[in-house]
């Protein structure tokens, strides 16, 4: 019976020592994500997770990054449009994570049709800001929580400037500054509405999509991302506001 005692005891200090730490860790994590989210709202980062990472593990060696920093009113309207158009049509509604598409993506699931992806923009800044390129449940589940930080504090404005400058536009192209210049000899602030509905056509893959000059695949996506420019309307970007 003593026996059985001390064990219990012990057990109950183990659980106490864990709860113990395990409130402080989860404290210091939510601290310190705060402090990186409010960081990155009002300083532009020198540097972010997706590009350290390319630096570390180089598809290519030889690529040299290319990077200037663009302030949102010196982007595009016709950009700014197109990457919500092409990427994210619902990031004046909903907040950093759109719970509406999740339910819809399980709900096709679940009747059998193909999982789809309902990553938002506010997400995929986050995750090229702050985490790891993986697809496990952690990393979701980090990028969720970012991306909720993100809406709340840094606004929606603030969400796409650090979006449109820290996308990977081509091998080592990063932001829309750099990819203005490299592709169109021009600032980012005189992109068309073709050039900037182009741009937006590489971001699902930028290291295997070509618009210089576009194929005939790149034309109808960016055609494809023009039609919904002009269904959603320059009113689209007062909604961030």
């Amino acid at each position: 019976m003593a026996t059985q005692t001390k064990g219990k005891s012990k057990s109950r200090r183990t659980v106490s020592w864990l709860w113990f730490w395990g409130r402080r860790l989860l404290l210091g994590f939510v601290l310190l994500s705060l402090l990186m989210v409010v960081l990155v709202t009002f300083v532009n980062p020198p540097t972010w997770a997706w590009r350290t990472e390319r630096a570390l593990f180089p598809p290519d060696p030889d690529i040299v990054a290319i990077h200037e920093w663009q302030d949102l009113n010196q982007i595009s309207p016709n950009m700014q449009l197109a990457v919500i158009a092409s990427e994210d049509q619902r990031f004046p509604v909903h907040w950093g994570v759109d719970f509406e598409a999740i339910t819809v993506a399980l709900e096709d699931r679940q009747a059998g049709e193909r999982l789809r992806g309902a990553s938002t923009l506010t997400q995929q800044t986050a995750k090229n800001l702050f985490l790891w390129p993986s697809r496990s449940l952690v990393r979701k589940g980090l990028e969720a929580w970012f991306a909720l930080l993100l809406n709340a504090i840094a606004g929606k404005e603030r969400t796409l400037e650090l979006y449109l400058n820290i996308a990977e536009f081509g091998p080592g192209i990063y932001g829309v500054g750099a990819a203005a210049e490299f592709y169109f000899h021009k600032s980012a602030s005189q992109l068309t509405a073709r050039e900037a509905a182009l741009l937006a056509a590489i971001l699902p893959s930028p290291w295997k999509y070509r618009i210089s000059p576009p194929s005939a695949y790149m034309n109808e996506r960016a055609n494809w991302i023009q039609q919904q420019m002009r269904q959603l309307g320059m009113g689209t970007l007062k909604q961030l506001q």
